[in-house]
C-alpha cells in the first residue's frame, strides 16, 4: 500500500453570491515536494488557500492531511493542524518590534507571568539566525523595507512549525538576491514529513524550485505537470485555456494619427519605474499585468490622484503637470476608477447628479445658480444614447444594476467631452449583456476620434478591444504589442518578466 499524501483535496467546490469560485477541485501535495499552484486572476487560488487556511469553509468536497480528514474551523485552529499560509499581503503591525509580531499572542512565559521583552527577542534572535534571515528582532516593523516585512511573514509562518508551507506569491516585494535567500529557506524547510504550496505568477521560478506545476482556471482543476519535464508556454497555455487567434482585436492604429499623449520615465516612489508610452488619437490603448503590475498606478499617477517623483506628460506636444484629478478634467482627461461605487458615484444621488456633476461649473452653471433644465436635458440624451436602463434621471443611482451605474459613469465624462478617457476595469462586476454594451460604446468612441486607455484583467477583453497592448510588471513596461501580434501566450509572457528582464516591443 502506497504512503498517503501529505495534503489533498477531493472535489472541493465553494460558492459565493452569484459566484462559482470553485468546482469539483483537485491537489495532491507529496511529502518533501514543493508544489506550484499557477493559474490568471480569478482562477480560484486565493478561494482554495483560504478553505485549507480554515478562512472558509467548503461547500462540497473534503480536505485530507496524511489520509485523515482535514477541517479547519479557523486559521488559529488550521495553525494547530500544522497549515500555515503566507497571505501575499501583510498581516502586520507596524508599530511593534520584528519579535513582537513574530510571537504576538504566543509571548514566552513561566506559568501565568510573561518573561519579558528580553525573553521574547532572545527568541526571536534564535529562529531568525535558523532562518538565516537578515533582521534585527528589536528593530520597529514599520520601518523596515517591504522586502524585510515579507521576511516577517516568513519568520512567524515558520514559528509555528507547520507541516503544510503555503506562500502566496512570497517573491513580489523581493530583488533577486532575497529570492534567493527565500528560495534557500525553503530548501532547509523541505523534510520527509513537510510540504510547501508555491504561488506565484513568475515563471522562472516554477523551474527553480517547485517539483510538480498544478494548473487551475476558472475554478477548476486542468493538470498537474512535472517541473522538469514541462516548458512554461505549456503551463501557460493549460493556464490561459486555448490560444486567441492573432489579429482577432482591432486593426493598428495608422502611424499618422496624432498622438495625443505621450508619457516618457514616469516614477513614482511606491511602485512605478520609468514607464513610456504614447496614445494615438482615435485609439485603444490596452494595458494588460498581473495583480499588483501597477497598471491602476499608472491611471492614477496620470490624472494627479498620486503623486509623481519623476517623469515627463505631454498632450499634443505640449508638456503638462497635473497634480489633482480636477486638473486632469481641465485638459480634457476623464478617469473611470476600477472602484466605480466608492470613486466614481454619488450613490445616494441621482442619475441626473451624478451625469452632471463633473460638468456643473463651466456647462450648468450660470450667475451662481444651477440650469437644472439643460443639465436635466443632457442627463436624459446620455440616458438615451447609452441605452441606460432606469425609471428616469431622477432614480437613485445605488439602485442600478452594476452594468447601469457603469454607464452612468461613463456618462459623466461624456458631458465633459473629455478627449482621453482612462477606463480601469471597465467591465468588472457586470453581467455578459451588459458588457457587449460597454464594448460598443468603446470602439464608437474611438470610432469618434476619442482616445482611450483600458486596464483589464481580462485577457480576452483587453485583445479583444485593444489596437495595441502595453504590459506591465511589477510597476514597468515589460512590451508593447500590435493587436496583429498580441495572444494571450505572448501577453502572459510578458506579464510574467522579472523587471530587470529585457523588456520587447
Amino acid at each position: 500500500m502506497s504512503e498517503p499524501l501529505l495534503l489533498e483535496a477531493r472535489g472541493v467546490g465553494k460558492s459565493f453570491p452569484g459566484v462559482r469560485a470553485l468546482q469539483d477541485m483537485h491537489i495532491e501535495l507529496r511529502r518533501g515536494e514543493v508544489l506550484a499552484l499557477v493559474g490568471e486572476n480569478g482562477a480560484g487560488k486565493s478561494t482554495l488557500m483560504k478553505l485549507l487556511s480554515g478562512i472558509y469553509t467548503p461547500d462540497e468536497g473534503e480536505f485530507f492531511l496524511d489520509g485523515e480528514p482535514l477541517r479547519a474551523t479557523g486559521p488559529r485552529h488550521a495553525l494547530e493542524l500544522g497549515i500555515s499560509i503566507i497571505h501575499q499581503e501583510f498581516n502586520l503591525m507596524p508599530d511593534l518590534t520584528v519579535a513582537q509580531n513574530i510571537f504576538i499572542g504566543r509571548e514566552p512565559r513561566t506559568g501565568r507571568v510573561f518573561l519579558g521583552e528580553r525573553a521574547l527577542e532572545a527568541k526571536a534572535a534564535e529562529l531568525i539566525d535558523r532562518l538565516h534571515l537578515p533582521l534585527d528582532p528589536k528593530e520597529r516593523v514599520g520601518e523596515l523595507t517591504v522586502a524585510k516585512q515579507q521576511m516577517v511573514e516568513i519568520a512567524k509562518a515558520l514559528s509555528y512549525e507547520p507541516r503544510v508551507l503555503i506562500m502566496d506569491e512570497p517573491t513580489a516585494a523581493l530583488n533577486d538576491a532575497e529570492v534567493r535567500v527565500l528560495h534557500d529557506l525553503i530548501r532547509r524547510f523541505r523534510t520527509p514529513d513537510t510540504g510547501v504550496i508555491y504561488i506565484s505568477h513568475r515563471m522562472d521560478e516554477l523551474k527553480a524550485i517547485t517539483d510538480r506545476i498544478t494548473v487551475i482556471r476558472d475554478g477548476r482543476y486542468v493538470d498537474t505537470l512535472d517541473t522538469e519535464g514541462t516548458t512554461m508556454p505549456e503551463v501557460i497555455s493549460r493556464m490561459v485555456g486555448r490560444e486567441i487567434a492573432a489579429g482577432l482585436g482591432p486593426e493598428g492604429v495608422r502611424e499618422d494619427r496624432e498622438v495625443v499623449l505621450s508619457v516618457r520615465g514616469l516614477t513614482t516612489k511606491d511602485l512605478l519605474r520609468d514607464v513610456s508610452f504614447e496614445l494615438r488619437e482615435g485609439e485603444i490603448l490596452g494595458f494588460a499585468g498581473l495583480m499588483g503590475a501597477g497598471r491602476t498606478e499608472v491611471a492614477r499617477a496620470l490624472v494627479g490622484a498620486d503623486p509623481v517623483e519623476s517623469g515627463t506628460v505631454e498632450l499634443r506636444g505640449q508638456p503638462v503637470r497635473i497634480t489633482t484629478p480636477a486638473e486632469a478634467a481641465k485638459h480634457r482627461i476623464g478617469y473611470l476608477s476600477e472602484d466605480r461605487k466608492h470613486l466614481g458615484l454619488l450613490l445616494e444621488q441621482d442619475v441626473n447628479a451624478n451625469i452632471g456633476l463633473s460638468s456643473i461649473r463651466e456647462r450648468f452653471q450660470q450667475w451662481g445658480f444651477v440650469r437644472d433644465r439643460a443639465m436635466r436635458a443632457r442627463s436624459r440624451e446620455i440616458v438615451d444614447t447609452l441605452r441606460i436602463r432606469t425609471p428616469s434621471v431622477d432614480q437613485t443611482a445605488k439602485f442600478l444594476s452594476g452594468g447601469n451605474q457603469q454607464k452612468v459613469v461613463i456618462g459623466k465624462w461624456l458631458v465633459k467631452d473629455c478627449d482621453i478617457l482612462i477606463f480601469d476595469e471597465p467591465t468588472r462586476g457586470i453581467d455578459v449583456g451588459a458588457k457587449e454594451e460597454i464594448y460598443r460604446l468603446l470602439n464608437e468612441l474611438a470610432a469618434q476620434g476619442k482616445s482611450i486607455i483600458m486596464i483589464s484583467s481580462e485577457l480576452p477583453e483587453v485583445l479583444r478591444m485593444s489596437h495595441r497592448v502595453v504590459v506591465m510588471s511589477e510597476g514597468r513596461v515589460t512590451g508593447q504589442l500590435d493587436a496583429a501580434e498580441a495572444t494571450q501566450e505572448s501577453v502572459m509572457h510578458l506579464a510574467t518578466l522579472r523587471p530587470e528582464t529585457e523588456a520587447v516591443s
